[in-house]
């Protein structure tokens, strides 16, 4: 007996669109298991995880905080995707784009002036792009692998930025806490309300997110994305080239990264410090999928999983549960999320290999 799959001759486009809220529903059904063998009431550990953190205008603003990095990065990463280039490494690339969207605030700490944010945004989306141009050189000048490269990637930029907090960036009047000096004020993006932190970070996703979607539908630049994507020899055809595609889709992509990392740091943050992303880069590719590659269905899946960002914080405190629930949940959301993408194209079938097993007897 082996299981197969088998393509299926038509795709259920139902399914296609319940799917992602199967899987949501599977993992919230699975977590509440994992709560149970841990001890904790499945009912009360859930509502303190995805509903107790929607009760408080100051839990919406944290919300909104931590959607605005994932957007933006699951965004890029979904002109990626959709041009079958898999970066992996947009957590390198956020990391750069805070470093060096920094070099201003850090570097000359004494100059304010109303151009500084502009020029530190700006900085922050050329580092980013710079750093996913980088997988797109090693791609397509020696054909190595993009998901390699941009992973390894990510380990070089959390280094430089632990060597520079903890060296020539260190605050020197910090009590030798590795962390920079403090951003002034005009280095640090405006709240968007009185009643929170959130600030103009989600504004940058959510136009971003309208944007690529329009640029998808509507632009000559998101055909050739599509076209390419589902088939390089038709996109050659069209007079297409992969090559230049490789090269926009990882820039681009690690520009949108560049922009979160500089946004995080200037207005969550206010300094460079050894850790400045739980996890972003990556949660951010559990969202382009959840949000099923489109940049409006990104923005929803984005609140989503900073949701659980935002409930494991809450949760630790509530119930005394450790941090690793939140990647559980993350995990369960993604290994549900492919599931149900692979039923989609593929059915499961069983086969009994008879005749194998009667030549074994009778041997």
């Amino acid at each position: 007996m082996r299981i197969e799959l088998e393509r299926r001759s038509r795709q259920s486009s139902l399914f296609a669109i319940v799917s992602p809220l199967l899987a949501l529903a599977l993992t919230v059904f699975f977590g509440g298991i994992m709560f149970a063998l841990l001890g904790k009431d499945p009912v009360s550990a859930l509502f303190s995880f995805f509903i107790e953190p929607l009760l408080e205008v100051w839990s919406l603003h944290e919300l909104a905080v931590k959607a605005a990095p994932l957007i933006l990065i699951g965004v890029g990463l979904s002109v990626c995707y959709r041009s079958n280039n898999w970066n992996i490494g947009a957590e390198g690339q956020f990391i750069v784009g805070a470093i060096v969207g920094s070099i201003l605030p850090i570097t000359f700490y004494e100059w304010s002036s109303p151009l500084l944010l502009p020029m530190m945004i700006v900085m922050g989306a050329i580092g980013g792009a710079a750093y996913g141009a980088i997988p797109a050189l090693l791609k397509t000048r020696f054909n190595t692998n993009e998901i390699l490269t941009s992973l390894m990637l990510v380990y070089i930029a959390q280094l430089f930025l632990d060597w520079l907090t903890r060296g020539i960036w260190k605050d020197p009047a910090g009590y030798n806490f590795p962390q920079s000096r403090s951003f002034v004020s005009e280095a640090v993006l405006p709240e968007i309300l009185s009643s929170g932190r959130a600030h103009l970070g989600i504004i940058f996703a959510l136009i971003a997110a309208v944007a690529v979607w329009f640029m998808m539908r509507y632009t000559l630049k998101g055909f050739q994305v599509v076209v390419l994507g589902q088939s390089e020899r038709a996109g050659r055809f069209a007079g297409f080239s992969s090559r230049k595609m490789v090269w926009f889709s990882m820039m681009f992509s690690g520009a949108l990264a560049g922009l979160a990392g500089i946004s995080e740091v200037s207005g969550s943050i206010g300094h460079l410090q050894p850790t400045i992303s739980p996890g972003y880069g990556f949660t951010a590719i559990i969202v382009a999928f959840l949000g099923r590659l489109n940049p409006l269905g990104i923005i929803a899946s984005g609140f989503v999983l900073a949701l659980t960002y935002l409930g494991g914080e809450g949760a630790q405190l509530s119930i005394g549960v450790s941090d690793k629930v939140t990647r559980v949940f993350q995990g369960l959301l993604l290994f549900f999320v492919l599931s149900c993408d692979t039923l989609i194209l593929y059915k499961v079938r069983i086969v009994f290999d008879r005749a194998r097993n009667a030549a074994t007897k009778g041997a």
